[in-house]
Parts: C-alpha cells; sequence; structure tokens
C-alpha cells in the first residue's frame, strides 16, 4: 500500500469525513500525509467542521490497522481519485468517489448500467439476462447493483458468454448483500470486480445505495431500466445518468402493470426504447462486430502468417493511411503495400480512396 493510500484510508475511515471532506483536504494540504498533521484550525480553514477535525486528529489507529489487515487478507486494491487506473468515466461525474475498494480485476472495456426491480417478471428477468449477454458478447462490460431481480439477472447474463461485469456495493466491500447472492458475488470475483466507496465493514444501510447508484450510472455510457415503478430506487439511478449527462433507456411494459410503470413514465419523458440489445448496440456502439462476425474474425486471423497478422489486427473501422500502418507494424511500405493487397483479395481488408484502409466485412 502507497503511502498516500495509507494516509487516505486512514482518513477515510474517520466518523464524519465524507467524500467533499477528503477532496478539500487534497486541494489545500496538498497531500494526505500533510493534511494528517495539520492542526485543528488549519483544518478548519480548510473547511472541516470543528466537530471532525478532533476525530482527525486523534484517529483510531485500532480500528486502521484491523482495516488494513482485512483489506491485505480479502486482496482489496484501493484506487482513489488521483491514482492513473482510476476509472476515466466515473472521473468525470461532478461527484465522484475519492476512493474506490477494489476487489478482483476492473475490466477497460466501454461499460453499460443495467438495473431494475427486485420484484421482476419472469420475461422482464429472461429478457435482462439476454440483452446484458449480448451486450458482454460484444466486449462491452456489464454494471448493476448486485441486488435481487434485475440486477441478478444482468449480472448472471454477462457471465453466460464470460463477459466482463461489475458489481457495485451500497455496502463495505467485505460484506455481500444480499446473502443469498452469495455464489453470484464469489463468481463474479474469479474473472471481474466488486467494487465499493463505503469502508469496510459498513452495513447494506438505505441511506448508502443512493451513492452506489451514481458510481453505477457514472461507470457507463448509458442506464437501460427494466420493469421499476413509480418511486423505484432504479429511477434514482436514470436521475443520476440524466445528471451525468448518461443515455438513459428503458424497456416498455403494460399499461396497467405498476412495475412498469415508472419505464414507461421515461419513455414519455424521452428514454430510448429498448426490446433487445441491438437497440442500445446501435446507438452507442454502431460499429462493434456481431458475434458471428467476431467468430469470422477469429477463424481468418488463426489462418494468417504474424507479419498479415500482426498488420491486420492494427485495423479497425476507423480508415487508417498506409504511412500511419506502416509507423505501426514497422515494415517497410513496399512490405506493407504487398500484405495490404494480400489481405484484400482475402476480404479481410478494404481499400479507400487516397491509400486509406479500414477493415473488410468477412462473410
Amino acid at each position: 500500500m502507497s503511502q498516500q493510500h495509507h494516509d487516505l484510508l486512514k482518513l477515510h475511515l474517520v466518523p464524519g469525513l465524507g467524500r467533499s471532506s477528503l477532496f478539500k483536504l487534497k486541494e489545500n494540504f496538498g497531500s494526505f500525509t500533510t493534511a494528517l498533521k495539520a492542526s485543528s484550525a488549519q483544518l478548519q480553514q480548510a473547511g472541516i467542521l470543528p466537530t471532525v477535525t478532533d476525530a482527525v486528529a486523534h484517529s483510531d489507529e485500532g480500528l486502521f490497522r484491523q482495516t488494513r489487515r482485512r483489506l491485505e487478507d480479502l486482496k482489496v486494491r484501493l484506487i482513489s481519485f488521483w491514482d492513473d487506473d482510476y476509472p476515466e468515466q466515473l472521473k468525470q461525474i461532478h461527484d465522484p468517489p475519492a476512493l474506490l475498494y477494489v476487489r478482483g480485476t476492473l475490466p477497460e472495456a466501454d461499460a453499460f448500467a443495467i438495473v431494475g426491480s427486485r420484484r421482476a417478471t419472469p420475461g422482464g428477468l429472461q429478457l435482462t439476462r439476454e440483452i446484458a449477454a449480448e451486450l458482454a458478447s460484444r466486449g462491452v462490460t456489464v454494471v448493476s447493483g448486485l441486488a435481487r431481480g434485475i440486477d441478478t439477472a444482468a449480472h448472471l447474463g454477462a457471465l453466460d458468454v464470460s463477459g466482463s461485469t461489475i458489481a457495485v456495493l451500497g455496502c463495505g466491500i467485505d460484506r455481500v448483500y444480499p446473502p443469498e447472492n452469495s455464489r453470484l458475488f464469489h463468481r463474479i470475483l474469479e474473472e471481474n470486480s466488486i467494487i465499493s466507496e463505503c469502508p469496510p465493514g459498513a452495513p447494506p444501510l438505505a441511506g448508502n445505495f443512493p451513492g452506489r447508484n451514481r458510481i453505477i450510472s457514472g461507470l457507463s455510457r448509458g442506464v437501460l431500466i427494466v420493469e421499476a415503478a413509480d418511486g423505484s430506487g432504479s429511477l434514482i439511478t436514470s436521475d443520476f445518468a440524466l445528471e451525468q449527462g448518461r443515455e438513459v433507456f428503458a424497456v416498455p411494459g403494460a399499461v396497467k402493470n405498476k412495475t412498469s410503470s415508472g419505464t414507461n413514465r421515461l419513455i414519455k419523458e424521452g428514454a430510448q426504447v429498448v426490446t433487445e440489445a441491438a437497440d442500445i448496440l446501435q446507438l452507442l456502439w454502431p460499429k462493434l462486430p456481431s458475434e458471428k462476425q467476431q467468430q469470422a474474425d477469429t477463424w481468418f486471423i488463426e489462418q494468417l502468417d504474424e507479419k498479415h497478422r500482426n498488420l491486420y489486427q492494427l485495423l479497425d473501422a476507423e480508415p487508417q493511411h498506409i504511412d500511419e500502418i506502416s509507423r505501426k507494424c514497422s515494415l517497410t511500405p513496399m512490405e506493407v503495400s504487398a500484405i495490404l493487397l494480400d489481405l484484400e483479395l482475402q476480404g479481410g481488408v478494404q481499400a479507400l480512396p487516397g491509400r486509406y484502409y479500414i477493415r473488410g466485412q468477412l462473410p
């Protein structure tokens, strides 16, 4: 654990010292080490409440050592807002977490959130699982909150196709909530990630979940709401998504169905209608290849020798000039031209005017 993480963790465990206060300390003192050494008067000048400054000066060393051991035992990684590996999408929101507790591997792929009713219908659960599976099969990370119902179906859909998913908790990273999702919790940990901004040991209090929801939407390029009644917590996630400039999607439902009243209202207010994953992909990721195209691409790559394969993998749907391709692959322009022509004859490359090239549409 770095010194910054060490000192930030110590401050994060101080009662009453919230996210905004941590940002104030960093801004005013430059480092959390300096903030821990500051006097009560200096802390108050930085905007810290008098009721909290004494707690900073007399932080609970026993609690800190216990928490640190717990994090080490669970192999929890700390990521602060000031770290290079902090999620870029989350950094852009107006109230990002100062500190994230992370278990497992945090995917780097674009993410999409799916949330909804804890008491979802069988049809809603099935549709959610299908949509999540299709998104994950295209390389999109599915984000949800590990709750009962729609959240569970979203995570399972991603896991069905060995895709990536992130579970965001409204409690400490060392707690499984709800308890019946213990198996799912550990399945996600095997190859994906579980994150929380709550200190270890924090119970799943109702007040923690709005903050959890802002992280779910903050990590994602868009949010899909499935079967949410008016007043549902899932609608809080859609509100955060709108504030953060994310796209909001909703699955329509029967007019008389209470579990669809919230989603139907979202659609009336301008949310994108979703009945299948294609509705999301066409708006946010129109150039992502289908599963069939990915399989054809994998087969094509396996048939190529090393030089052809390396050059082919440099290409995508964005046009690149032959000179740019040459610089990237360290081959002479003559070699690149010959390989591109060969790949074009096989259907793997499409030549554009001006000596620009993109990947071809493999059958």
